[in-house]
């Protein structure tokens, strides 16, 4: 098929002065809020310290910077950005509950070694496109996105009063929260397309912040070395393969999102992104993620944010993007600042995740919107979305009797509902869904003015169309 026509002012070749390339690459790193609020929220989920929580900051920069270098430059070679998605805070939080982070980053490494080998860039070697065909129908990722943010809503809400029995806890956390809440909703509905509706998220975090230092109810962490880099494993080494099934998927939700990324930019640019170079940006983003996961970094996707940046702005030069992994590469190697963020008020983060989590629940829906609600998807769509979502409310004697190494995972909305949502999918939709097409009789069609004896079959009906004109 001949190549689209473009729509962006600034192609992928072409530059820009030296100013305006770190102004436009500021804003993209502006609207990475996976970096800013998914390694905090690992880290009160899990008690972690908050020179650990430092360490994923860290780490979460090194693979955004490295893998948006790469991509932008020499492998795949369009304007996108690289960040912590929703689908691996979620896997790494419910496998590092269950068997630790250690584990939790190690089964990582593992499943990003499987995804490497599904997309060998070298001739018609890379099979994930296959792979993924078959498992993104809008009725899965739709209700496994709508599962996620409900899942993800226990985060939000109940954290905006705070930590019960600190002094902050109560009406000046909550305070705090609505401020944060209040500035993001704000940026995003008044401001215009640029640095204020980008870098909502961060303005309200800003905001919110500053609130709570107001209030006294937050300072700063202690200083940092100003340089240091990040070192691998912050957390250990280990592998559990119910941890490795988890990341398989979360892996599967990335690279397909990633996949509608580089075809929907490409066509932006007036390119055909052909299947070797698709499978180079994959092959990149998984190894990145598997370098990413040695040092304790969340699993990255291609951001949506980043891609709307370009087509807002019309600016899709690779410099821009280059630049923007240049920063997060640089500020990986600022301890201070991976510092700052660790130390975040949690009243904050709760708030401004409430947002984003609503727009990943949001985000489902509008992919169901897509969907045919026939019998077939309803009986795939209705149970796993149920099921997964009461898992949450198991008795606790129903998860102690399950064997350890299922224990955590079966109370997981996200691992419950995505197999419901693939076996259901497979056997109703890929399987029956065929043999109900092929056994359908065809249904004869009345002509009730003319008397039950006029009977035509739909595939008698072109030839008696044929048979009245020629009467």
């Amino acid at each position: 098929m001949p190549a689209p026509a473009p729509v962006l002012s600034i192609g992928p070749e072409d530059r820009l002065p030296a100013g305006r390339t770190a102004l436009f690459g500021v804003q993209h790193l502006l609207a990475l809020t996976g970096i800013f609020i998914f390694p905090v929220l690992l880290g009160a989920a899990l008690h972690l310290q908050t020179a650990q929580v430092a360490q994923i900051v860290q780490a979460c920069f090194l693979l955004t910077g490295v893998v948006t270098l790469l991509q932008s430059s020499r492998l795949l070679r369009l304007p996108v950005v690289q960040g912590p998605t929703a689908a691996f805070f979620v896997a790494l939080m419910t496998s590092g509950a269950t068997y630790g982070l250690g584990t939790a980053f190690g089964s990582m490494v593992v499943a990003g070694l499987v995804f490497m080998a599904l997309t060998v860039p070298l001739g018609r070697l890379g099979v994930f496109g296959h792979v993924s065909r078959v498992a993104t129908h809008p009725v899965v990722f739709g209700s496994l996105f709508v599962i996620i943010g409900a899942q993800l809503a226990a985060i939000g809400l109940p954290n905006w009063f705070g930590v019960p029995g600190t002094p902050a806890f109560g009406v000046r956390s909550f305070a705090v929260a609505a401020v944060t809440a209040v500035v993001v909703l704000a940026c995003l509905v008044l401001g215009r397309e640029g640095l204020v509706k980008r870098g909502a998220v961060v303005w309200g975090i800003a905001a919110g912040t500053a609130v709570a230092a107001a209030l006294g109810t937050w300072a700063p962490a202690a200083p940092a070395a100003v340089l240091g880099a990040p070192h691998p494993p912050p957390f250990g080494f280990g592998v559990a393969w119910p941890a490795v099934v988890l990341m398989l998927l979360a892996f599967l939700q990335a690279g397909t999102e990633s996949m509608g990324m580089y075809s929907l930019i490409g066509g932006w640019t007036g390119q055909q992104v052909s299947f070797q170079r698709v499978n180079r940006g994959l092959f990149t983003e998984f190894a990145g993620c598997v370098v990413g996961g040695l040092f304790g970094g969340i699993g990255t996707t291609s951001y949506p944010e980043n891609a709307g940046i370009v087509r807002v702005t019309g600016v899709g030069s690779r410099r821009v993007t280059m630049a923007a992994g240049a920063f997060a590469v640089v500020l990986a190697f600022v301890p201070a600042v991976s510092l700052f963020v660790a130390g975040l008020p949690g009243p904050v983060l709760a708030a401004a995740s409430t947002i984003l989590f609503g727009t990943i629940a949001v985000g489902g829906i509008q992919m169901l919107a897509d969907v045919e609600w026939d019998d077939i998807n309803l009986a795939v769509a209705g149970p796993s979305i149920l099921v997964a979502l009461g898992v949450q409310f198991l008795p606790a004697d129903v998860a102690k009797a399950a064997p350890p190494a299922l224990a955590g995972l079966v109370t997981s909305p996200m691992m419950v509902g995505v197999v419901l949502l693939l076996v259901l999918h497979a056997l109703l939709n890929l399987g029956l869904r065929p043999l109900l097409a092929r056994r359908t009789p065809e249904v004869p069609e009345v002509d009730t003015a003319a008397g039950p004896e006029a009977v035509v079959l739909p595939s008698q009906a072109p030839r008696a169309a044929d048979e009245l004109t020629r009467a």
